[in-house]
């Protein structure tokens, strides 16, 4: 368990207020890197369709002919290039899991990424701006909190509801928690967001995390936006008397603005529970889901996505490797519902998900189906837990038994340590 601090990629995300003049550059910029990459895609595609090979290109080759690429920061149609390669090379390494890049369009999140470089960008904290290349006025900035580390790279993004954002790649060092003598077990699911048992050996604890369903509560007035908008002709038919391309392009945007909201809900979630879960156990250990393979059981896949269990598991894997702790994933194949925590037997019939509830015929212990999972992982993180001090946990003395944290099991949502870790893994971007 080392304390030393070690360097990590964090990135800070800040709302952007542009005025008229940049929303017209920063409009100029996204559309010449959504061109650029629409133009490298269709030369790669029907290259490879004629000589079966990816061809090399860059978006320098087309400036001769569009001179207003000259306009745009070049570091920009530069990453555009990278990330389509990189794209490509994703696909053909596992085709399962990554499709071919698809073409760009307008009416989607538009955005680019430009580097750091010779002092380029500039960060004015007092004032609340920054200053991006081939701009010649900073940009408004809502600074909610600093940092005093050499900026990356940055990336701008334009949301389908109107607003800017800004992420801000930064590399700094990064203090280790300090270590707690606890594990901890998850199960997640779709009743209980998750089940988790945690504790040290000596005490143990359950905690159902119940599944706060934002876009189910929200999907009243998602149907009802989406009829209206759906009364709405769409722009393109200018030929028609009965167009209303205005009124179109309104409700589009209040759609986009209930999705985000719902999106900013679900995250504001994840991130303080995951907070919570890292700062209060030394190992974390989760399933290895195959939520893909989940997604196509039809009768779910809404509730399984919306419940975002990838980016829950994902959050808890980079805090743990920011702050120090140990970070286990179960083998995907380890039957940790169907087997007994107690005495470790199989019970086969569990394969039908409607049964919540069982009796071991061995041991005779009732189980709960999420918390039998969550106590087989928890057993897995203390074993872990126990091997790295190199000994077996010490015994509490009856006063510190008394001392012991005996409160509700519902703790974790008004627990004050729980603020939002508003900062979100970019490793491998």
């Amino acid at each position: 368990m080392k304390e030393d601090c070690l360097k990590h990629f964090r990135a800070y995300k800040y709302r952007l207020y542009p005025n008229k003049q940049q929303e017209e550059y920063l409009s100029k910029v996204f559309g010449c890197v959504r061109f650029a990459w629409n133009r490298m895609l269709d030369d790669k595609m029907n290259a490879w369709k004629e000589t079966g090979h990816i061809s090399q290109v860059t978006p320098a080759q087309y400036k001769e002919d569009y001179p207003w690429l000259y306009e745009v920061d070049s570091l920009a149609l530069s990453n555009a290039q990278l990330r389509l390669e990189k794209a490509f090379r994703d696909h053909f390494k596992n085709p399962k899991r990554f499709r071919l890049p698809t073409f760009k369009k307008k009416r989607n999140e538009q955005s680019f990424t430009t580097n750091h470089v010779n002092g380029n960008i500039k960060i004015d904290f007092d004032n609340g701006a920054i200053k991006i290349p081939k701009l010649d006025t900073p940009i408004k900035v809502k600074f909610h909190r600093k940092f005093e580390v050499k900026v990356k790279r940055v990336t701008l993004r334009k949301t389908p509801s109107g607003r800017y954002f800004i992420s801000i790649l930064v590399e700094e060092n990064i203090e280790p928690l300090k270590p707690v003598y606890s594990a901890c077990g998850t199960d997640v699911g779709l009743k209980s967001f998750a089940t988790i048992t945690q504790g040290n050996g000596i005490t143990k604890e359950r905690i159902h995390i119940s599944n706060p369903k934002y876009l189910e509560k929200t999907e009243k007035m998602l149907k009802k936006l989406q009829r209206q908008l759906d009364k709405k002709v769409h722009p393109q038919y200018k030929g028609d008397k009965t167009k209303k391309s205005k009124n179109y392009i309104k409700y589009t945007k209040r759609v986009s603005k209930l999705h985000e909201h719902v999106s900013n809900q679900r995250l504001d979630f994840l991130h303080k529970l995951s907070y919570a879960i890292i700062h209060k156990n030394q190992v974390i250990v989760t399933e290895d889901l195959n939520v893909e393979g989940m997604l196509k059981n039809h009768h779910l896949a809404k509730s399984i996505s919306g419940a975002s269990w990838s980016t829950f598991i994902n959050m808890l894997q980079y805090k743990a490797d920011w702050y120090g702790r140990k970070f286990i994933k179960e083998d995907r194949f380890f039957a940790s519902t169907q087997n007994c925590s107690v005495c470790g037997y199989k019970n086969p019939l569990l394969k039908d998900l409607s049964i919540r509830e069982w009796a071991c015929p061995v041991c005779g212990t009732h189980h709960d189906r999420d918390e039998n999972a969550s106590d087989n992982a928890y057993e897995i993180g203390l074993n872990y837990l126990k091997q790295a001090l190199g000994q077996e946990l010490p015994e509490l003395t009856p006063v510190e038994r008394d001392n012991v944290d005996d409160r509700s099991k519902c703790y974790l949502k008004s627990e004050p340590s729980m603020k939002q870790e508003a900062t979100t893994s970019i490793s491998g971007r």
